[in-house]
């Protein structure tokens, strides 16, 4: 039974029998996991309380190759992010990028991934105002861009004919991005994407902080977020519940982006 050693973030975690508890993890070395952590509830043991929902630290995992369900031997926590859980917005906020983590992520290593994971927990956990907004929407599009999944905003999406920076485009979630004037007239769903959202989708991809948005344009932005992931990144039909809660939390939809 080979062991593997790795940081790790606990993306979700459930009670199992009386003093264990089932994890799933996002390793640096080896994707997403989940473990079986044996005495995690009480007090003493090598997989203490404090491996809670978020949490990061070196994690030592006992791997059954033939089994889904792996032993975790260790979590040694170097960051609780407890500040997550003192306000309504941060924790909806990373619970979404935890969901997302969960179902764009396999088992095999993506260290960019889980460092721009690590790294917008970090911000979400010290942030406050719009601020929460825009750093859990810039912590995303990076995990996509990471998981290979960004959508083409400066080329057409279907003829891949170039397409003007500043200009206001037409964005089809099913042809997978932006699309010039021709190609939009063949377009059955589409939005229109102002060249400020290009050049603000452009720049999270990227990792550089975008500030200033206001509320109506972030939760535009959550939806286009949203949709997109629907569309490309998830496998199956199971609904997006972490998601939901954020954006029920930023408040109604908002018509900045329109459809």
């Amino acid at each position: 039974m080979p062991l593997v050693v790795t940081q790790a973030i606990v993306l979700h975690a459930f009670d199992y029998l009386e003093t264990s508890r089932v994890l799933r993890l996002i390793t640096r070395e080896a994707g997403v996991q989940s473990v079986l952590a044996k005495g995690a509830r009480r007090t003493r043991g090598r997989v203490g309380t404090g491996v809670d929902l978020f949490a990061e630290g070196e994690a030592q995992i006992y791997i059954k190759p033939t089994r889904d369900l792996h032993t975790l031997g260790a979590f040694d926590v170097t960051s609780s992010r407890a500040g997550l859980a003192l306000e309504m917005s941060r924790f909806t906020a990373a619970s979404a990028l935890a969901e997302l983590a969960l179902r764009v992520a396999g088992d095999e290593a993506n260290a960019a991934m889980f460092n721009d994971l690590s790294a917008t927990l970090d911000a979400l956990a010290a942030a406050s105002g719009d601020a929460v907004l825009e750093r859990a929407l810039a912590g995303a599009w990076q995990m996509i861009a990471d998981a290979g999944f960004t959508p083409s905003l400066d080329v057409c999406a279907s003829c891949h004919a170039e397409l003007s920076r500043d200009a206001t485009v037409t964005f089809s979630h099913p042809a997978g991005g932006a699309l010039c004037d021709d190609c939009a007239r063949l377009a059955a769903v589409v939005r229109k994407l102002p060249a400020s959202a290009r050049d603000t989708l452009r720049r999270w991809q990227a990792g550089e902080v975008v500030t200033g948005l206001g509320a109506a344009e972030g939760r535009a932005h959550q939806r286009l977020l949203r949709e997109f992931v629907r569309e490309h990144v998830v496998s199956d039909d199971r609904p997006l519940r972490a998601f939901a809660a954020w954006e029920s939390d930023f408040g109604a939809q908002p018509s900045a982006l329109r459809g």
